[in-house]
């Protein structure tokens, strides 16, 4: 596995799905920025009011693929999850089928967010419960105080790198600064 982090601006995103796996991986795409197309054939309530005027009540054709570089697909029938996965391939998209790890070409992490850092653990689909369990240990050894933490960071780094500061300058100054509010113990 590869680790990489995608910014939702620039990759175009779609989730085609129903159900609660439909809502989770949509809420966690919105936490991470995105704003994806929601293909659903039989949306609840839930994903109705979540998705709102990204909806689409239909799974994608071929030709909506063409708009899209990654795909999310969940809790449809078995038979119509494999059909979605080769259908996006054969478009060169990147496809995650929930809990199938035959039809995906990448596995999402378990994540944790404080402000713009991203902690992320992966079993590379081996075992969800385990990604989970160690997520929620980052969890309570990286509280919600680290988003203001890492704004002070990237406020001292921008002063330095407008003083044309150097990159190892840069660097010691941020350790010095962790180091004495004793941030990382």
């Amino acid at each position: 596995m590869i680790p990489l982090a995608l910014d939702p601006a620039r990759v175009p995103i779609a989730l085609a799905g129903n159900g609660p796996l439909a809502v989770r991986r949509l809420t966690q795409l919105r936490e991470g920025g995105g704003d994806p197309v929601v293909y659903s054939p039989e949306p609840d309530g839930e994903l109705i009011d979540l998705a709102g005027e990204r909806l689409v009540r239909a799974l994608p054709f071929t030709s909506d693929l063409d708009a899209v570089r990654v795909l999310f697909v969940m809790g449809l029938e078995p038979a119509v999850e494999k059909t979605l996965a080769e259908m996006a391939r054969a478009r060169g998209v990147l496809v995650n089928v929930e809990d199938v790890v035959p039809l995906c070409d990448f596995h999402s992490p378990s994540v944790v967010r404080r402000g713009d850092l991203l902690l992320t653990v992966s079993t590379g689909g081996r075992s969800p419960t385990l990604a989970s369990l160690v997520r929620q240990r980052l969890e309570t050894l990286f509280p919600e105080a680290w988003a203001e933490r890492v704004s002070a960071i990237a406020t001292l780094r921008d002063r330095l790198r407008g003083e044309k500061a150097s990159m190892s300058a840069i660097a010691k100054a941020t350790k010095e600064l962790i180091a004495r509010e004793g941030w990382l113990p």
